[in-house]
């Protein structure tokens, strides 16, 4: 019985440790640590044109939403968004670790914006720019 007791404690810190960590990801460019020890944090710019500039966003507390929340490092640190450009009112506090949503991550990889399934440049990412249908991300409940 005792040993029982151990694992579900090794499990529930391993599985707690695991979430804390994800909570942002290698690699990614868009998130400089500064000498100074501030942090300098970029977010995809909007195209030059097109429907994303010319249309109201929709707001993460409003009901306009219907895709996978897009994790984005901010300078506030990890947000969900309803966009990957992060624009005032797109997004709300990361509720990631406690609630499962379809997600997708938001990062820079060799001065690209990629959209990755999971928090790890190795999982399936597509360019932000691509033209369609390569740039179809694949969202995953997390």
């Amino acid at each position: 019985m005792k040993s029982v007791r151990l694992f579900a404690l090794a499990f529930a810190v391993g599985l707690f440790a695991t979430a804390a960590q994800a909570q942002y990801v290698k690699g990614n460019e868009a998130v400089k640590l500064m000498p100074d020890g501030t942090r300098k944090v970029e977010t995809p710019p909007l195209p030059a044109s097109g429907p994303i500039r010319s249309t109201k966003p929709c707001a993460a507390a409003d009901k306009c939403h219907g895709g996978a929340w897009l994790m984005v490092e901010t300078s506030t640190g990890l947000v969900e968004c309803t966009e990957a450009y992060a624009r005032p009112g797109t997004c709300r506090e990361s509720s990631y670790g406690k609630t499962k949503l379809m997600r997708l991550w938001v990062v820079k990889s060799d001065s690209t914006w990629l959209q990755c399934q999971l928090p790890d440049l190795a999982s399936k990412c597509v360019s932000m720019f691509a033209r369609p249908p390569g740039n179809l991300p694949f969202p995953a409940v997390q």
